[in-house]
């Protein structure tokens, strides 16, 4: 049974919640622990500032196929974007950061809420996804977000010491 509106409202709202938690909790060196040893190698900081331009580009990408658009183009190179967008991005204010996010998913929860059951159904492209309804995009913002929450746990537990 596909998704209603507010369902997905609700786990975008619940789980941009817990990412705030998450990161608030964090102490300023953690913010410095590198996540990943190949490809991008992140910091956590910079993971955050991913997750802002995630944001910004799902919501972007959502009203787009929502208003009758085909999505992402099929060439777009999604690591390279990655790659580009946290460069340019100043990754050493995490709390500014953590607040863009929080207003940047607040913009994806108003959009969605406007949509109706059937609007869900429209398909687009999505970077990572291929060709999938609106529901599987709205869905895989805030998967995304767990799925690199847990890369930070993992790394983070890697990085601390037991007490003596």
């Amino acid at each position: 049974m596909p998704e209603n509106p507010e369902r997905l409202v609700e786990r975008l709202r619940s789980e941009g919640q817990k990412t705030e938690a998450f990161f608030s909790a964090l102490e300023p060196e953690q913010w410095k622990v590198r996540l990943y040893a190949d490809g991008s190698q992140w910091t956590v900081a910079q993971l955050l500032a991913h997750f802002v331009s995630a944001e910004i580009g799902n919501r972007a990408l959502i009203e787009q196929i929502w208003k009758g658009g085909s999505g992402a183009p099929p060439d777009f190179d999604i690591d390279a974007f990655n790659e580009r967008q946290v460069a340019g991005m100043a990754v050493d204010a995490p709390q500014a950061l953590l607040a863009d996010f929080m207003q940047r998913r607040q913009e994806t929860i108003e959009l969605v809420a406007g949509m109706t059951p059937e609007d869900l159904q429209k398909v687009g492209r999505n970077p990572f996804l291929g060709e999938a309804p609106l529901e599987e995009i709205v869905k895989l913002v805030y998967r995304h977000n767990q799925i690199h929450q847990r890369d930070v746990r993992r790394a983070l537990s890697e990085t601390s010491t037991p007490a003596s």
